[in-house]
């Protein structure tokens, strides 16, 4: 299938999936403050905005990307932007009431409607959070073709399927890092300050984050 040291892809893989970055934090924001269901379905957005690059690198468009200081300044921008909105939300959000304890999964507590909308609206923040993000589209192109044999027949076949790879191991450890979270939020269940400002540390983090984006330059070609 022209793929070389596809063991050592998959540990490189894993390795690089547990490194927490703002998608992680994403998820882990999300589990923290709405419960396990939220946190999942945040690592499901995330993961499909990974498919848009690794579909963008299969067929060039994100090594066009890569060979245009334009094209990547605009995505860039736009991925900085959208970091740091979210960012100012989670900063900005509203202390939950006191008086009781915190619901373990406060979106299972809305009404089927809202709860539906309020878990369309964090695939979708994570949808967005990663798939505006150029890094992750240079990433695959420098990442992936190290593991394709310089004499495959379809070089573009055997990096979608790399990819396809990647995404999956990936899942497995964004749902790992949703459950974590979804459990140490049932831990601090009564600590409802705590969580508070742990949504606005990161929040800060993603403003970060998001900062960091928008003033790197473009790796070197």
């Amino acid at each position: 299938m022209g793929i070389d040291h596809l063991a050592l892809f998959v540990a490189a893989g894993i390795v690089l999936n547990l490194t927490p970055g703002p998608d992680v934090l994403f998820i882990v924001t999300n589990a923290l403050r709405s419960g396990a269901r939220a946190g999942m379905v945040a690592a499901l957005g995330i993961t499909a905005g990974c498919f848009v690059h690794i579909l963008a690198a299969a067929i060039g468009v994100s090594a066009l990307m890569a060979a245009s200081a334009t094209a990547f300044t605009l995505l860039k921008w736009a991925g900085a932007a959208y970091l740091v909105v979210v960012g100012l939300r989670m900063l900005l959000a509203s202390a939950p009431t006191q008086g009781g304890p915190i619901a373990m999964d406060p979106v299972a507590a809305c009404a089927d409607g809202e709860s539906a909308k309020a878990l369309k609206r964090v695939f979708f923040q994570g949808f967005w959070t990663n798939a505006l993000n150029p890094k992750v589209a240079l990433f695959f192109l420098a990442f992936v073709p190290q593991f394709i044999a310089p004499g495959a027949e379809h070089k573009a076949l055997a990096f979608l399927l790399l990819g396809l790879l990647f995404n999956a191991n990936a899942l497995w450890i964004n749902l790992g890092w949703a459950g974590a979270a979804a459990w140490m939020a049932g831990r601090m269940a009564s600590a409802q300050g705590v969580m508070h400002w742990l949504e606005r540390a990161a929040g800060l983090m993603f403003i970060g984050f998001g900062l960091r984006l928008a003033f790197s330059d473009r790796p070197a070609t």
